[in-house]
Parts: structure tokens; sequence; C-alpha cells
């Protein structure tokens, strides 16, 4: 079976995250930059990949890569790349997506011109015919320029990855579903432990985390471009992956998932969602503020997403939110907490400094990831001292 390479695209600071997920898939890491990881595999690592990868945002096969300083230089260097390999006569091919980062070449429509046109006359070249009508299977691609070394990747997703399929509608200030994965992650969170969001708005952490509890694969409910690629990978190896998927869930397992908030309407939005996801029946919703935020068990986990203030009547609010949530972690016995924001007086009002914090770009925006590590719970068999 051929060997392939992949470039899978992240949030910036969380490529450590992506790069033990793809290991656990069991392919190899090439590269990890800023904000990717590239990987080798097989045909069947287009269908594993997409299925079953919570924390990327997309899967791109890597046509080739070269140096291009001119326009010039990148025209020939995409028509040197091997479009046959991967384009039938009837491919429906556009540039999709172009981007250049401290480089000479740095206008995305040129750069998107210039390449359509260097795959047009390489396709010409080798199918012998001037006119492509374009009516087969779609083969959107990428390009990366990065100091001047061109990336040409063919998207195999379609929509991001972070579109599950069961989020129709969300809150204000939506976290995405990647990302809310990659966040639990990177929390020592398993399905014997409680899990709460306190402010969960349309529900992503705790779906996300009892999608992860069911080892239910996040692509199982979407479709992919690359579907219809079956000069590249056939249908039977999707019908695998699919059935691997089916087989791995496990819809009874018995998990304490939680979501509270006190805008009744999000929380119906919250539940539906989680009725699409199928996992409605592992998550208590609740209509609670984060003052009356208790819970009588211990060793659990708090996981939030805060308001961060981007919109001006948040801004006045926040240090009495973050205030109460401080409040509220201080009644919770033994129990750890995470949040996710980008307001920089997050640690002050909470009324406690973070054990770890760690840098992540939400989109463009910088956000901190505060975690307050509570103790670990006794092993199975010892006593716990009052």
């Amino acid at each position: 079976m051929h060997k392939y390479e992949f470039a899978a695209p992240c949030h910036f600071g969380l490529e450590a995250v992506l790069k033990k997920e793809i290991l656990e898939l069991g392919y190899e890491i090439s590269k990890v930059e800023d904000g990717r990881v590239t990987f080798f595999g097989d045909s069947g690592a287009i269908c594993r990949a997409n299925l079953f990868l919570r924390t990327v945002e997309r899967v791109l096969l890597k046509v080739g890569e070269f140096h291009a300083e001119t326009f010039d230089e990148l025209f020939e260097g995409v028509r040197a790349l091997p479009w046959e390999v991967y384009l039938p006569k009837d491919a429906k091919f556009w540039v999709a997506k172009a981007s250049s980062v401290k480089s000479k070449l740095f206008s995305p429509s040129d750069i998107q011109r210039i390449v359509k046109k260097a795959v047009v006359e390489k396709m010409k070249e080798y199918y012998d015919i001037e006119w492509f009508k374009e009516t087969g299977a779609a083969y959107p691609i990428r390009v990366f320029i990065m100091k001047d070394q061109a990336l040409v990747t063919l998207d195999t997703s379609g929509e991001s990855l972070h579109k599950r399929g069961y989020r129709t509608m969300s809150g204000l200030a939506p976290l995405s579903e990647t990302l809310a994965a990659a966040l639990l992650k990177l929390t020592p969170w398993n399905s014997d432990r409680v899990l709460v969001d306190p402010l969960c708005g349309s529900g992503t952490f705790p779906i996300e985390a009892a999608m992860m509890a069911a080892r239910l694969a996040p692509g199982l409910n979407r479709g992919f471009t690359a579907k219809d690629w079956e000069n590249v990978v056939s249908s039977k190896l999707w019908n695998q992956a699919a059935d691997e998927a089916r087989d791995l869930a496990d819809m009874s397992v018995q998990t304490d998932i939680q979501g509270y908030d006190i805008d009744a309407a999000v929380l119906k939005v919250a539940r539906e969602n989680a009725k699409r996801a199928g996992v409605d029946h592992m998550i208590h919703f609740q209509q609670r503020s984060i003052e009356d935020l208790h819970h009588p068990k211990k060793y659990g986990f708090l996981i939030m997403n805060p308001p961060y203030g981007e919109r001006m009547e948040e801004k006045e609010n926040l240090p009495r939110l973050y205030r109460q949530i401080g409040e509220a972690y201080n009644r919770l016995d033994s129990w750890s907490m995470y949040l996710i924001t980008s307001y920089e007086e997050a640690q002050r009002d909470i009324g406690l400094k973070a054990d770890k914090n760690r840098k992540i770009y939400n989109g463009m925006l910088k956000t901190y990831f505060y975690q307050f590590m509570g103790p670990k719970p006794p092993k199975r068999g010892q006593k716990i001292h009052s």
C-alpha cells in the first residue's frame, strides 16, 4: 500500500497533545512545528485520522514541498509535483486556501491563481487535453508558504474537523470541539472521576468528555471530502475504519459528567447537542449559578470556559465572576480546577495562583489555560483519613 505524508494542523500550543494522539493511532511522526504535526501513513490513515483524531483541525495529504521566492518558482514547483497520482481527469480542483508567513510571496489571491494555473498545465500535459470539465469528485488544494518554503496539500477532510455534526447552535462564546477535547486531554481526568462544567453554555466540554469516556470516534457522524477519492482510498477502507470505530465505542460506560448554566435557553441547546452526539444519557445538565456550585464527592474536576471580557458589556462583571469561581472552588474538597481565558487578572480575582499556566492560541486570541491541581485520590484499598 502506498505510503503518504500528512500534515495535521492544530491550535498553537497544543501540538504535543495531537502528536500523542497520532502516535496512539499507530502512525510515525515526521515533524512537529508550531500549529502543525506531520506524520506518515497509508491510504487507511486518511480514514482513521479523520474519524479518530479529536484535536486536529483537518487532515491534509502532502503533495509536495519546495522553496519559492518568486511566482515563477512557485509555478514551476507546483507543476513539477505528481498531480496525476491524485487527480483523475474529471477532478474538480481549486485552491481553497493559501497562506504566507515571513515570505517574499505574500498575496493569497495571487498564490491561489498561480497554483491553480500550474496544476492545470500539469494536468493538460499528462492527460493530453486542453479543457477540464471538473465534474468529478472535489479535491480542494491548500498551500502554506513559511519562510519561502511552500507546502502544497490536498484537504481530505472538507469541513473543519471541529464540526462533529452535533452542534447546530451554540452560545455567545463557544469553544471549538477540537480545542475542548485537547484541553480535556491536558488534564488527568478519566471516566472514573466526576467532571463539572459550571459555565457549560452549549455543552461542548461535557459532550466532548462523554464522547471520550465512551470512546466514541468524533468523526463517525460526518462526511469527508476524501470519501469520494476512489483513486486514492477505497470505500472498503472507509467501511473498515467505521466498523473499527463502532466496535471501539462503549455507550454503556458509567461516568459522572455534569453541566450547569444560569441560562435556561442555552441549556436547552446543550441538551439537544448532547442528544445529537448520542451522549445525552451520560450528562446531567442543570440550571444553576456558579454561586450555588457544590458537590458531595471528593477528587472531582472543574473545567470551564468563562467569559473573557471581549465584549464591553462583560468587562465590568469579570472581577465579580472570577471571585465567584474562586469561592466555588474553595468550597469543593480535594477538587482540581481548569479554566481557559484571555482575562489577564484571572488569578488575582480567583484568589489563587495556578499550579500550571499554559499559553494557547484560540484562533488569533492569546489565552491561558490555568490548572489548579488538587490532591490525587487514594489508591483503591487505601483508607481516606478525615
